[in-house]
């Protein structure tokens, strides 16, 4: 049984399992690129939803004083 099977907040869309090469996911301590992460994907407009064990796993990277594996630069431009 699938976490993520549940009719999206937004639509008419059923929310399922889907797992990305790679998603950016804001915390209130910053931004974590995760791969491979299973997260919710509705099917209809796209809303991503995820699991406590996925955001516990993006605030423990955020918190932990070890650094991570790998960062990526993002570049900037005001609009």
């Amino acid at each position: 049984m699938s976490l993520y099977d549940f009719p999206c907040e937004y639509c008419e869309g059923m929310v399922r399992e889907r797992t990305l090469d790679r998603e950016p996911i804001s915390h209130h301590r910053g931004i974590v690129v995760l791969e491979n992460v299973p997260i919710g994907v509705c099917e209809h407009c796209g809303a991503h939803y995820y699991a406590a064990a996925v955001l516990k796993r993006v605030e423990a990277i955020l918190t932990s004083t070890t650094p991570a594996s790998r960062t990526l630069q993002v570049p900037v431009e005001v609009y």
